[in-house]
């Protein structure tokens, strides 16, 4: 028996091993992948003894790679695109009415502050910490900052109710 009859016939049998564990497209893969590394590595085995087991090996480690692959890629866990339902992401209209309840409720708080306080906010949202802060006020210690910036949030706090939530803010007004 020459060495490319034995290979038609090991094929045949990784074949059928392969389909049994995966399904028929990956199994042609592997198979072909198995023959590949029998022809480039190992031209010096001619006899049936030596490929059949050597076949087996190559194709286990084959499929455990597959396997990996197929895992880290997440392929076990996909679900089809057609059985996916996305939510609408869209906000609805009641959302966004409160939102905008809830920015003309903080933008009228922020109008009731004084010049330093809105000034403080500014600086703040645009990114500058206490010290930067400190050297636009002009003040001597950056603990005068931290007790302006308390001061102010409290204050804010107090035009919008006692709550950042209108919700619980409106409640606290009731009792």
């Amino acid at each position: 028996m020459n060495r490319t009859t034995i290979l038609d016939a090991l094929r045949e049998r990784i074949l059928a091993f392969a389909a049994s564990r995966l399904g028929r497209d990956s199994a042609e893969d592997l198979a072909q992948e198995v023959l590949l590394v029998l022809h480039t590595k190992y031209p010096h085995l001619h006899s049936l003894e030596d490929l059949l087991p050597l076949s087996f090996q190559i194709l286990r480690y084959k499929m455990m790679t597959a396997n990996r692959k197929s895992w880290r890629h997440g392929e076990p866990n996909n679900v089809p695109p057609e059985d996916l339902s996305l939510p609408d992401s869209r906000p609805d209209p009641e959302s966004l009415a409160q939102r905008q309840q809830r920015l003309e409720r903080f933008a009228a708080a922020l109008r009731q502050l004084g010049e330093r306080c809105r000034q403080i906010f500014l600086w703040k949202l645009e990114g500058h910490n206490f010290l930067e802060i400190q050297r636009r006020l002009g003040v001597e210690s950056i603990n005068t900052v931290y007790t302006w910036d308390f001061r102010c949030r409290k204050q804010l706090l107090d035009h919008l109710g006692g709550s950042w939530d209108p919700a619980l803010a409106s409640k606290e007004k009731v009792q």
